[in-house]
């Protein structure tokens, strides 16, 4: 009787090793994929964000002021504006920070991540029309009737970027209204819609200076994606630059009065 010869487990094993490898090699392809696929849905939502903020500044003569990121999705007052007594209010005190208020603008609440967006925004811009107050050095004439800012107006924010060869920083923006952050993939300081907070990347790092949670932050920074380096430092020439993944859009003054002008808002 003749015996039909089988595969070893030896022979299985090293099958096995192969079929594994071409897995992971159709896997690598199809993460990097998702990946191109989540910044690009992040960055269009973030442009429908930009178009709803100066929309409503068109509309209410002021830019929108942030909402309470730390407020669960569905409580009261969640991703709506926190304004009273003609500026923008937080629990005890004025806040210039929070995050997209999207209920107020109509627009999607996280990133493609799952995270909400960080709103910072310069106060001067986000009073009441009726405030006399348009900013250092700023006296319109005439005084604008139908806008809380003026052509003369500054922000307080600035942006920057870093050179990849000698991580000098320089300005993207200056004097900037407003500026909203996409935490990116890590997502290291973002507000979750559970109203929590995530770990905060490294002090020092640009992650950590666009992830600080205070009024007092006014520098951030947008530069190209790296990834998680050992011994990284973004500031000192000759080291691997720290993990960046964030995306980062601005609201200039430029554009905001432009279309303020155009709108009829200003002068």
């Amino acid at each position: 009787m003749r015996r039909c010869k089988g595969f070893t487990l030896a022979e299985l094993a090293v099958a096995l090793v192969i079929v594994g490898l071409l897995l992971a090699g159709a896997l690598a392809p199809l993460a990097t994929q998702i990946e191109v696929r989540n910044i690009s849905d992040t960055q269009r939502t973030m442009d429908q964000i930009k178009e709803a903020i100066i929309g409503l500044s068109q509309a209410n003569g002021r830019l929108p002021c942030p909402a309470d990121g730390t407020i669960a999705a569905g409580g009261v007052g969640a991703g709506t504006e926190q304004y009273a007594a003609n500026t923008c209010t937080g629990a005890s005190a004025t806040t210039a920070f929070g995050v997209i208020p999207w209920a107020t603008l109509g627009v999607p609440e996280t990133d493609a991540w799952g995270r909400r967006f960080s709103y910072f925004v310069s106060l001067v811009f986000a009073d009441a029309i009726t405030a006399a107050t348009y900013g250092v050095g700023c006296v319109p004439t005439p005084t604008p009737a139908q806008s809380s800012f003026a052509l003369c107006s500054l922000g307080s924010l600035t942006v920057n970027t870093r050179s990849d060869s000698t991580h000098a920083a320089t300005a993207l923006g200056l004097v900037l209204p407003a500026v909203f952050i996409s935490h990116g993939k890590n997502g290291y300081g973002a507000y979750t819609p559970g109203g929590t907070t995530l770990s905060a990347p490294a002090a020092g790092t640009d992650e950590g200076a666009n992830a600080t949670h205070t009024n007092g932050a006014n520098t951030f920074y947008s530069r190209n994606p790296t990834p998680s380096a050992s011994g990284c430092s973004d500031t000192t020439l000759g080291s691997p630059f720290c993990e960046f993944d964030d995306i980062v859009t601005i609201i200039s003054s430029n554009t905001l009065i432009a279309r303020m002008v155009n709108a009829g808002r200003l002068p």
